[in-house]
């Protein structure tokens, strides 16, 4: 049955490899994009999700922005090392591109057209989808599930010794989206990071006529796989951390699980991090967390998409 998935984005390298992969699988229908502030602002997360829907011939999505700080209205930091000044390494869309954006209302009537298949999956910051939760409850009931990338249990974060990214960018809302969603699977740095996309494979995909995208793949994935080189030394790949997430809604068997309460701390010291309450005494919870990744299982689901015949 084809998935019908609402994604809430911050494009982004990896959030745009996440979008090329939906919009390239037949088992993935794309109804909206969520845009966001994240690894870069609103305003060029928004540009550059247009500009991948255009190339694909999609303008029919319709691309929503969203928030542009984190509740605590501070100062963003964004992260060009890693994922180029505008977000897609060395790509840039066009200075003319013109096109469509939507209401944030849009997305009230997105989930009434499609009410119980409808899936949400954020791969950014919660901010937006907190918003979601607070300016519709009554649709989020309507939801079918939701998907989060982001956290750090019992391993290192990527921004802080303890914090994954997503949820260090705003711990408040992340705290609100893990309280309040139902049927919510995460998928956090445990598995994403071992998502690792090799520059063989992402030559082969260059090199694949059939996939849309394959004239920008080769130049976004040496660009964001030479940031893990230079911070990550000995690294055999870039890690896929968004697209991991959208794969685990096709086929949850690609990691292994655990069902625990998920929440994140909001003070200064320990900002950003995940935790689960381990103690004996402590109830299991019902949010799935994905612990270990099967990658024979990633790579297949992966290039089935990626290298079509």
């Amino acid at each position: 049955m084809v998935k019908k998935i609402l994604l809430f984005c911050d494009p982004g390298i990896d959030d745009s490899l996440a979008i090329m992969y939906a919009l390239m699988d037949p088992e993935i229908e794309l109804v909206g994009i969520v845009t966001s502030y994240g690894n870069v602002t609103k305003q060029q997360a928004t540009a550059n999700a247009a500009y991948l829907v255009e190339l694909a011939g999609r303008k029919d999505i319709p691309i929503i922005p969203g928030a542009s700080s984190p509740v605590q209205q501070e100062e963003v930091a964004f992260y060009p090392e890693i994922h180029g000044k505008e977000g897609i390494g060395p790509i840039r869309p066009p200075r003319n591109l013109e096109y469509q954006t939507y209401t944030f209302d849009t997305i009230r009537f997105i989930i009434e057209r499609y009410r119980n298949e409808l899936i949400i999956v954020d791969t950014g910051r919660s901010t937006t989808l907190a918003t979601v939760f607070i300016l519709f409850p009554d649709h989020i009931e309507l939801v079918q599930s939701f998907y989060v990338m982001g956290g750090a249990f019992f391993v290192p974060g990527n921004v802080t010794a303890l914090a994954e990214a997503n949820f260090y960018g705003d711990p408040t809302s992340s705290n609100y989206v893990l309280k309040f969603a139902h049927n919510l699977t995460i998928t956090p740095l445990n598995v994403t990071q071992f998502a690792i996309i090799t520059s063989n494979l992402a030559d082969e995909i260059s090199r694949n006529k059939k996939n849309i995208y394959s004239f920008i793949m080769a130049p976004i994935f040496e660009y964001y796989y030479k940031f893990y080189q230079k911070t990550l030394p000995g690294i055999v790949g870039a890690p896929m951390h968004d697209l991991l997430t959208l794969i685990v809604v096709k086929n949850p068997k690609v990691a292994d699980y655990i069902y625990y309460d998920a929440n994140v701390v909001e003070g200064f010291e320990a900002r950003g991090q995940s935790y689960i309450d381990l103690r004996p005494t402590s109830k299991k919870g019902k949010t799935r967390i994905a612990i270990n990744l099967n990658y024979e299982k990633f790579l297949s689901e992966f290039t089935k998409v990626m290298l079509p015949e």
